[in-house]
């Protein structure tokens, strides 16, 4: 199942499906592939929805995985369930495998295939024990291993179990009856509940091993980590081990001046100039360049990027092909976008996030994340004042912030006249700036829809 939007990875999957954001060296879907065929599966249907041709264009024909790949893609979302049985003319009459395309893990599929063979299940889900249930789908089993109860996302008070759902399961084709065509069928929602009301024998096999729902940013960070660190088994090598915790591809240059402290993955045709230091956990993916004195910690960074001179990266992720010019800041939890440029000198707070190609002004501090428009200016005048486009640059927080600075460089008990003209959008922003003053001790005098001409006469 590959056919999910990945809207909480935004923006990192504006441009990708969720499934082709890379761990480390390869994209999450690569590596349900290599554990497939690890496990001799070598036939896979993949059901697509969202950006469908960018999965069925990188993967084609699975010949370069040895591997026989087959597409299923909706027209419309029909859920988890309704995506398997719009693939049935591919399934055929013989139990079949479903497994996320968006997960990492490393359990053993044969095992789990074995054990619903040997219990003659009509459906077996893979299930796993979290510390934290309460995000997941709680699966309740007997002393046997036969499912009682599902619980989707209880709060503690309702949790009787720490096993849940991984989103895994061997099905019999008889299962496919039951799913209605071209209709919105989850799994976890509407066909393993009707299973189970109606008495059809449904085991949960218990299965060791890691898995990661690749959901999240901080789940997408931790996947990362715990494959540099080997708490997730990868059935390919992420490249070569060079000593002290670091892996690198062909070509890489690293200067005899850079300081590596590992885990770290270094892909293909990167370079690591002088006096670079990198802390990991770090991935610094194909032909991406670290310019002379900077510093990238805990950071992930995509394909194709340029990072200048004396930059400081800590605990972010940067997408494709993004230009940071020297002497940029970006810190914690802050997300780039592709193709994004950001100017020399520029600083980017804690947990913002820039949409893809984004231009940030040199020198400018950005403390809010960047959708619409160019925000990231260095100065907010212009020669006609403060301009930009309403509720994109000028919004009613922009507009509080803005006036509690002006308040803050004026005496207390100071006065400000505030007018404005007829728009709408006029009458918001100045609502905004009228409640900002009085916080810095400063008076208003609101003089409602004045022309200026009368105001400065009235301010003299």
């Amino acid at each position: 199942m590959a056919g999910g939007e990945g809207s909480r990875l935004r923006p990192l999957t504006v441009g990708r499906p969720k499934p082709m954001v890379p761990i480390v060296n390869k994209s999450v879907i690569g590596h349900i592939l290599d554990l497939l065929k690890s496990h001799g599966i070598t036939e896979v249907v993949i059901t697509l929805r969202y950006m469908a041709a960018t999965i069925q264009d990188f993967l084609d024909d699975g010949s370069s995985y040895g591997m026989t790949l087959h597409y299923a893609v909706e027209e419309v979302p029909l859920g988890t369930a309704g995506s398997v049985k719009n693939a049935a003319e591919f399934l055929g009459d013989e139990p079949f495998l479903v497994i996320s395309g968006d997960a990492l893990t490393d359990f053993d599929l044969s095992a789990v295939i074995a054990s619903h063979q040997a219990k003659k299940a009509i459906a077996t889900m893979t299930l796993t024990r979290v510390d934290d249930p309460l995000e997941y789908g709680v699966i309740v089993t007997d002393d046997d291993g036969w499912i009682t109860q599902f619980l989707e996302k209880p709060t503690w008070g309702e949790l009787i179990s720490d096993t849940v759902n991984t989103g895994i399961y061997v099905l019999e084709p008889e299962v496919l009856a039951r799913i209605p065509d071209n209709e919105f069928f989850d799994f976890s929602n509407d066909l393993f509940p009707c299973l189970l009301e109606e008495g059809v024998p449904m085991h949960g096999y218990i299965a060791d091993g890691y898995w990661c729902d690749v959901g999240n940013m901080a789940e997408y960070l931790r996947a990362n980590s715990d494959a540099l660190y080997g708490r997730v088994k990868l059935s390919q090598p992420v490249g070569e081990h060079i000593g002290g915790n670091i892996w690198v591809g062909k070509n890489v240059e690293i200067a005899p001046s850079a300081q590596l402290f590992g885990p770290i993955y270094l892909g293909n045709d990167v370079k690591i100039k002088g006096d670079v230091v990198v802390y990991g956990p770090a991935v610094i993916r194909d032909y991406s360049v670290i310019d002379n004195h900077s510093r990238v910690e805990r950071s992930i960074l995509w394909r194709n990027n340029y990072v200048g001179e004396s930059c400081e990266l800590r605990g972010v992720v940067v997408s494709r092909q993004c230009t940071i010019k020297s002497k940029v800041a970006i810190f914690e939890g802050a997300i780039v976008g592709d193709n994004c440029v950001i100017g020399e000198g520029a600083a980017i707070h804690a947990n913002v996030k820039l949409w893809p190609r984004k231009m940030i002004e040199p020198g400018a501090t950005v403390r809010e994340s960047v959708i619409w428009g160019n925000q990231g200016r260095r100065s907010l005048f212009t020669r006609f004042g403060v301009s930009g486009v309403v509720n994109v640059d000028l919004t009613p927080e922009f507009a509080a912030k803005l006036s509690a600075a002006l308040g803050a460089t004026l005496e207390k008990g100071s006065f400000v006249a505030v007018n404005r003209d007829i728009h709408r959008a006029s009458r918001m922003i100045k609502r905004a700036l009228v409640s900002g003053l009085p916080g810095a001790g400063v008076n208003v005098w609101d003089l409602g829809t004045v022309a200026i001409p009368v105001t400065r006469f009235f301010v003299r």
